[in-house]
């Protein structure tokens, strides 16, 4: 009996450890307020979408949470004086989720996918002005350029050209959009419209990283229900926060509030092909129409700023221009002038999600008030992709008017003028959906582009902002501060100025 009792209780002790469960996983769910219509960082219109692919992509360059260049693929770069030549230097060791070495031939195969035209790769832009791309040895790339760009390495560090297996190129083709493979902290698992998972990459090349089991992505449009989703804790980050949900996120103890200004622009863009647009008076009076401190106000309850000038204060070369001011009775003298005394019926493009709904339907009102009869129409992210940045011919838009935002996620004046109000950047190529097309604009944004010199760029994107800005070939209406919620018990989680998400630092306590 006494030899039996030291046995029964060392059995008992076993058979507690062995009951013991596992850590629990550490897994974040972040909730976003629309769709991601496909993970092909090369064809990718959307900022949210790269935020997911992200995590599972790198290339040479990277920006940190403040928008700064870091190194990432590449350990350094050299360049020449005239800026047209670029050597990478490639970091060692790091693998591709399939196990596909990370070398300079897969540098050169995915640069060279995004430079290829035959391809219709919605990122070419940012490649257009490469002339060849040459292996040096394994671990070192040259770049040359056809021109001097100064602002190439920022280009590099866009998510547009982010760095994808070769292996898996070769595999899948076009379908890579739906199944990523890159060198990032998360491996792909699975993607719908409305979520994407991820899993942890044990092989990262980052010693430390990383810290969470798994990063989800669900899509919640409506406001309330994402902002539920953090209450709950079904959810530990959301971004958007919605601004009129901040005091009540406040005054909840778990939960912290992140507020951080962004170089995320808001308009609506007009088409400049199409009657009643084409004539400069009406897009003039629509700016006048609008009341941008009251939009500001009431749609972004004080979140915001107007906007002044084509791209952002904080963007680098960005040139004040001055609010359009509001001016109603401005707006209808000069409709009547155009020939529209009584105003026009017209359709007003945007997302689905519920900030998008408000902006429209603000706008709609003030439209309204000078004679302009707009039908507001939300668009899912996969029918407004089609709608705007498929059309093959600028004939064959049917887009009127569509309220977006644009964040030049480079840093750099160049992405937040020449994607969007450049004549060569018509869909499909580019992003262009008012069919903007100004010869003085053009050679201003062509100057930019082409020098390497920070004072003749500085000259050439302030006299293509002047020319845009009185063109109006949009309604100017305003810049976001960033708002987003997350739960006190996660860290490492970062709202970028061009409202992406670092995520590659996360951790959950």
């Amino acid at each position: 009996m006494s030899q039996l009792l030291p046995r029964m209780m060392l059995g008992a002790v076993l058979a507690l450890l062995g009951a013991t469960p596992a850590l629990a996983a550490k897994d974040l769910v972040i909730g976003v307020d629309s769709n991601m219509p496909h993970l092909d960082p090369a064809n990718t219109n959307d900022t949210l979408s790269q935020s997911v692919e992200r995590t599972m992509y790198q290339g040479l360059f990277g920006f940190d949470k403040e928008m700064k260049l870091v190194p990432a693929l590449a350990e350094k770069v050299d360049s020449d004086e005239t800026a047209t030549e670029f050597v990478f230097h490639l970091r060692h060791g790091v693998v591709f989720h399939d196990g596909t070495p990370f070398d300079a031939d897969a540098v050169k195969i995915s640069l060279e996918r995004v430079m290829n035209p035959e391809n219709h790769l919605s990122r070419r832009s940012l490649v257009s002005m490469i002339s060849h791309v040459d292996v040096l040895d394994p671990y070192t790339v040259k770049i040359a350029l056809s021109q001097p760009f100064g602002a190439f390495v920022n280009n590099m560090a866009h998510p547009g050209t982010f760095i994808i297996s070769p292996k898996a190129l070769a595999q899948y083709g076009k379908d890579i959009a739906t199944h990523p493979v890159g060198t990032g902290p998360f491996k792909f698992v699975s993607f719908a419209a409305d979520t994407v998972k991820t899993t942890k990459n044990e092989a990262y090349w980052k010693p430390g990283l990383p810290k969470v089991d798994s990063i989800t992505f669900k899509a919640v449009p409506e406001s309330g229900s994402r902002f539920a989703m953090l209450q709950t804790g079904e959810a530990q980050f959301i971004a958007p926060l919605p601004s009129e949900l901040v005091k009540a996120a406040q005054a909840i103890p778990t939960l912290q509030v992140v507020i951080s200004p962004s170089i995320v622009a808001r308009y609506v863009a007009l088409n400049t092909m199409k009657k009643p647009f084409d004539d400069l008076r009406v897009r003039e009076a629509l700016n006048y129409a609008v009341d941008k401190t009251a939009f500001v106000k009431i749609v972004f309850s004080g979140y915001a700023a107007p906007l002044d000038a084509p791209i952002p204060p904080q963007l680098g070369f960005y040139s004040k221009q001055g609010v359009w001011p509001y001016d109603p009775a401005k707006a209808k003298a000069l409709l009547a002038e155009a020939g529209y005394p009584d105003g026009f019926s017209v359709e007003l493009w945007g997302a689905t999600s519920t900030l998008a709904k408000r902006s429209m339907e603000f706008l709609q009102q003030q439209f309204a008030a000078v004679g302009v009869k707009a039908t507001v129409l939300p668009l899912e992210a996969g029918v407004r992709t089609a709608k705007l940045f498929n059309v093959q011919k600028p004939e064959d838009a049917t887009m009127q008017m569509d309220y977006s935002g644009w964040s030049s996620s480079t840093g750099d004046a160049d992405w937040g003028l020449r994607p969007l109000l450049y004549s060569k950047s018509f869909p499909p190529n580019l992003f262009n959906t008012a069919y903007y097309h100004s010869a003085a604009a053009d050679d201003a944004i062509a100057a930019g582009l082409a020098s390497a010199d920070p004072a003749k760029r500085a000259a050439a994107y302030a006299q293509a902002q002047k020319v845009i800005w009185k063109d109006a070939p949009w309604v100017f209406l305003s810049v976001d501060e960033l708002i987003a919620g997350e739960s006190k018990k996660l860290s490492g989680v970062y709202y970028m100025p061009d409202q992406g998400l670092l995520t590659e630092e996360a951790a959950l306590d």
